[in-house]
């Protein structure tokens, strides 16, 4: 992962929507158990969905 990636990480929450890099790796950062779900259209990227999962014991 290159510097400017761990930086976009260290600095969560930081993202405009016109930065789908930034927020795909945003949530990588901050989700523990779950999925990231990428739509694509016609070869753009158009939608991501996030689901955290929650167990309890």
């Amino acid at each position: 992962m290159s510097q400017e990636a761990d930086n976009r990480i260290i600095t969560k929450g930081k993202f405009a929507d016109s930065d789908p890099l930034g927020l795909i790796l945003e949530a990588l950062a901050t989700i523990r158990f779950g999925a990231i779900q990428l739509t694509v259209h016609e070869g753009k990227l158009v939608q991501m969905d996030v689901t955290e999962k929650h167990r309890f014991t």
